[in-house]
């Protein structure tokens, strides 16, 4: 070898020298700061954290909130203050009023949630539960595209924006287009999921190309959905005819969904797609090969970027699918349940998702079941306040306090004497 090829080799940098460093996403903008990278690893450990919480303290967590509501509903109670009083001298009385305030309260809530126990007829009979599943579709819609972005490591918080400016898209084709039944509807349920869609697209887009926060992007969009959608409201295409109300014309009926239970009930054929949405949901995620992938960018981006899938584009897909289940909530409220657009058409259905979603464990079987629990609560508010006496607040007290719980599971393990899991015992070797 000559001289001069001897000092070419020595000047090439050697193979072993060669970064091997996994290329940063497109558009992050160069070097991460490493103080956001691990936020963001922290924030993906306590999310996964709580989805990978056993059945059983999920369970136990909903138990630790009823049982400390049921203190809150002794408070609560006027019987159970005055016997307070003189408990030193008659102890039973006030150990009765407890008992005659908790059995009220929780009695209300199960006839205004699964069955009225008083009703004269079948009808009468089976209407809470009928009531508690029409409260619960939109928050399965809602709570299914939440837990897919949980599982692909997005902690996202704009369901209620999404299920906004769905329910805004497809209420305008609702009522601005007459055509026949059933093209009426189908166009506005592709319209309530299109308009997710897009708005899930924003965040995804900001997360995948600058590197964004998808909590702080998904709740600024909230407030611009929300201030979007008054806005709507007060023009010609979208106020109806000689109101100055902030509110929609009437859903053509062509564009409703057709009652699943007759007239009688407000149950509507939503619920139907809702569980066909579950279902899509599981295969999605546990049997196609984009599922895996979402997965896998969930558990370790970075590993995920390494073997060669396209993070960004993970991203991306992810809020779609989200924001696309969001619009679908809200085309239960305008086509089925309300069949009007208004500003308080998502009421706290979106926020109420995250902890649907975070109960179920962000599989579809739990969101279900988790949304149907939710469900139920709302649905038996107003019987709680009529037959207990009670504020019907109580109901979201409850729902707080399932949410800490459920964000909080060593604290649900302590109190019931719960094992921890296997890989907390060894990480604590």
């Amino acid at each position: 070898m000559s001289d001069a090829d001897a000092s070419r080799d020595k000047d090439e940098p050697k193979p072993d020298a060669v970064d091997t460093k996994a290329p940063e996403p497109e558009g992050a903008g160069g070097a991460t700061d490493p103080s956001d990278t691990e936020e963001q690893s922290r924030s993906q450990s306590v999310l996964r954290q709580i989805l990978e919480s056993s059945t059983l303290v999920v369970v136990m967590a909903v138990v630790a909130a009823l049982l400390i509501a049921g203190i809150l509903i002794c408070f609560a109670d006027e019987d159970v203050r005055t016997a307070a009083g003189y408990f030193f001298s008659q102890p039973a009385d006030m150990f009765s009023a407890i008992g005659d305030a908790l059995g009220g309260a929780y009695s209300a809530i199960f006839q205004g949630a699964v069955v009225n126990l008083q009703a004269e007829s079948f009808a009468g009979f089976i209407k809470p539960f009928t009531q508690t599943l029409t409260m619960a579709t939109p928050l399965i819609f809602a709570g299914l595209g939440l837990g897919i972005g949980f599982r692909a490591g997005l902690f996202n918080i704009g369901a209620q924006g999404q299920l906004l400016i769905g329910a805004a898209l497809g209420a305008f084709i609702g009522f601005t287009f007459h055509l026949p039944f059933p093209i009426h509807l189908l166009l506005a349920v592709i319209g309530c999921a299109l308009g997710g869609a897009i708005w899930g697209f924003i965040p995804g887009f900001l997360k995948a190309r600058t590197g964004a926060h998808e909590v702080i992007v998904t709740i600024m969009l909230n407030y611009i959905a929300l201030y979007l959608v008054a806005y709507l409201l007060t023009r010609e295409a979208f106020q109806r005819e000689g109101s100055s109300n902030p509110i929609s014309p009437i859903v053509d009926e062509s564009a409703q969904y057709p009652l699943l239970l007759g007239s009688q009930f407000n149950l509507h054929w939503g619920f139907i797609l809702a569980l066909g949405c579950a279902w899509f949901a599981w295969w999605l995620m546990e049997r196609s090969t984009l599922g895996f992938e979402l997965r896998a960018v969930g558990a370790n981006p970075h590993a995920a970027r390494t073997a060669g899938m396209n993070v960004s584009k993970a991203y991306i897909l992810v809020m779609v699918i989200a924001g696309a289940f969001a619009g679908l909530a809200g085309s239960a409220q305008v086509l089925g349940t309300e069949k009007v657009l208004t500003t308080a058409t998502a009421g706290s259905i979106g926020f109420d998702a995250i902890t649907v979603a975070l109960l179920g464990r962000s599989r579809p079987l739990g969101t279900v079941f988790a949304a149907i629990l939710f469900g139920g609560l709302r649905a038996a508010g107003p019987t709680l306040q009529v037959q207990a006496g009670l504020p019907v607040d109580i109901v979201l007290v409850i729902q707080a306090l399932i949410v800490l719980f459920i964000a909080a599971p060593p604290l649900v393990r302590s109190m019931f004497r719960l094992p921890a899991p296997a890989h907390e015992k060894e990480v604590a070797a």
